[in-house]
């Protein structure tokens, strides 16, 4: 059984949840988002609870998804009421980033300037070698993180690159010359 399945969703004040067929609409001070429900499971809203059943209890892709959409569920909750943000370091020297309009542009030793397109619903803010990305989707927050770290992985020699704030870089240690 689901233990996080079972425990029902309770809606804060200031969010209104639909649930329109198959599809379940979270609306919020910071925006709206929409998220289609998998054939085998089956969202209600009672007295200001969400809860989420299965078709089946003891199947175990079943009991997958209703953990699954139970923490969908919540962070669509979390998302329009606080937002979410990952937050990016770059490491180098001359390695620098700024921000353009809808543009960022990473300076990464590369023999050309790397712009990366700002997509809806993401908001990006540079702070000397800081990138904050923040938006209300959390996968979306998450993905758009990720594009920009692929850019330049830190390497594990001198630890330059992009890299998540709270990510740590196993460091090898170079050649070592014969004396």
């Amino acid at each position: 059984m689901s233990r996080i399945g079972k425990k029902p969703i309770s809606i804060p004040s200031g969010v209104e949840v639909k649930i329109d067929d198959r599809k379940v609409i979270v609306k919020g001070p910071k925006g709206t988002l929409d998220l289609d429900i998998h054939p085998h499971v089956e969202v209600s809203l009672v007295d200001g609870l969400i809860t989420v059943k299965v078709e089946d209890e003891t199947n175990v892709s079943d009991r997958a998804l209703w953990g699954l959409f139970v923490r969908l569920i919540g962070n669509m909750i979390t998302g329009v009421t606080t937002g979410f943000e990952r937050k990016l370091e770059v490491n180098g020297i001359g390695y620098k980033v700024a921000l353009q309009g809808k543009i960022l542009k990473l300076d990464m030793g590369f023999s050309h300037e790397v712009n990366f397109p700002i997509p809806d619903g993401i908001n990006i803010t540079v702070e000397k070698n800081l990138i904050t990305v923040s938006g209300i989707d959390k996968q979306f927050v998450g993905e758009t993180a990720a594009q920009i770290r692929r850019v330049r992985k830190p390497e594990p020699y001198k630890g330059k690159g992009i890299k998540y704030l709270e990510e740590t870089i196993q460091r090898k240690a170079g050649k070592t010359s014969k004396s």
